[in-house]
């Protein structure tokens, strides 16, 4: 699978790795929100470090793990990106969820 989890207290980091377009989405959204709906974090981090190409659906990715963790009083969070993944972000106006280190006070 393309997601490996981390749980630390109330942190959930999922940690994507390859290729993030229409044919990858859809298995990483489900198993995403799998873990969402089971661990009930407050937090949700999803890292990039692994990640070598995103489109379009990685923003709808993004965006969805968003409302998510959000109707459950929670936030997301966006660390590790990459030139190209940063520059799609950009464009996507999501920039403010990328950070360089775990938000404070979520663990």
């Amino acid at each position: 699978m393309n997601v490996t989890f981390t749980k630390n207290g109330e942190l959930l980091t999922a940690s994507l790795c390859g290729e993030i377009d229409h044919h990858t989405a859809s298995d990483m959204r489900m198993h995403i929100d799998s873990e969402i709906e089971s661990l009930l974090p407050k937090s949700l981090i999803l890292d990039f470090s692994e990640v070598q190409f995103m489109d379009s659906s990685g923003i709808g990715l993004i965006l969805g793990r968003k409302r998510l963790i959000e109707s459950m009083g929670g936030g997301l969070y966006i660390k590790n990106t990459g030139p190209q993944i940063r520059k799609i972000i950009s464009v996507a106006g999501l920039e403010a969820l990328i950070i360089s280190e775990k938000p404070k006070g979520r663990e």
